[in-house]
């Protein structure tokens, strides 16, 4: 299958076959997605594009369509790139390219978060760590849509105020305060019961003083070092802990649970819900400068890369 030339549109091609090519993603320090373990800073797996043309046996993209997908082989750099069609989603109308292409991995992620891994019901208080991330800034917002007491932190002052206008009750500014200390004061005492928490090694033991007694502790990402092995039974020290390390490729491993994520994410979207802020946009060729400042902590919110 040959693509029509990408410069007649302003997204770029993708074919779509009905089985994966091999080959793994290099992105720095981070695994595949296939056994993403790992949620350090990355750039460029998700992508929103257009079918130039499907393979025998694909019916769930057409020629034409508008998609979307996080995951999968690596080359979403590429001008044109052949992809199983089992990873793309159908962008739906009320959803325009830049929104989709900022919102697939982290939306996706924030959807399996606090729908399914914790599904949050209103009136309870969280503690989501990373607040004014890509991730937090869209998990905020539902959370709040959920009726949620939402507690965010973040580490500066003016990412303190982005949070507090995306969803956030109460932002902590951890290199300021003592965040247990703070949940403690917020919850009268209580704790919360549930702590989603990416930036790992060093948040990991301060956020389980956060949890109330049978509370969750959700550590979904690394950005500051993998957690350092402990004893369990701090679990049991601290309240008959639980403790879970998810993924968004595990939640999203079958065709029928990637459509029903994605479909929540956009209907938060067109909703109004949850709105997509994109703070940062680059040129393609300024690839490796994204990710130094993904790497130095230079970004708030989602970036998105143009051709």
């Amino acid at each position: 299958m040959r693509p029509p030339a990408p410069a007649r549109r302003t997204t770029l091609p993708t074919l779509a076959c009905d089985r994966p090519p091999g080959g793994r993603r290099r992105s720095g320090r981070g695994p595949t997605p296939h056994d993403a373990s790992d949620s350090r800073p990355s750039a460029g797996t998700p992508r929103r594009t257009w079918t130039a043309a499907v393979g025998p046996g694909v019916t769930v993209v057409k020629p034409g369509d508008r998609v979307a997908y996080a995951g999968g082989p690596p080359g979403s750099y590429s001008e044109a790139r052949l992809v199983p069609a089992h990873i793309l989603v159908p962008i739906p109308a009320g959803v325009d390219d830049t929104s989709a292409a900022a919102v697939m991995l982290k939306g996706m992620t924030a959807q399996y978060l606090i729908c399914r891994t914790y599904p949050v019901r209103a009136g309870e208080a969280v503690l989501f760590h990373a607040a004014a991330g890509g991730v937090g800034l869209i998990a905020c917002q539902w959370l709040k849509a959920l009726g949620a007491t939402v507690i965010g932190t973040v580490g500066s002052d003016a990412k303190a105020a982005v949070a507090c206008a995306h969803g956030c009750d109460h932002v902590i500014v951890s290199t300021k305060e003592g965040v247990a200390k703070r949940v403690k004061e917020i919850t009268g005492g209580a704790g919360v019961p549930v702590v989603y928490d990416s930036v790992g090694k060093d948040t990991f033991l301060s956020s389980l003083d956060c949890l109330r007694p049978l509370g969750l502790m959700v550590s979904f990402g690394n950005s500051s070092g993998k957690v350092t092995p402990f004893d369990l039974g701090i679990l049991a020290q601290k309240g008959s802990l639980y403790l879970t390390r998810p993924t968004l490729a595990t939640y999203t491993a079958t065709r029928a649970d990637l459509e029903a994520t994605a479909r929540d994410v956009f209907d938060v979207i067109r909703e109004g819900r949850v709105k997509v802020e994109v703070r940062h946009t680059y040129p393609l060729r300024e690839a490796a400068q994204v990710h130094r400042d993904l790497e130095g902590c230079k970004t708030v919110g989602s970036v998105v890369m143009l051709p």
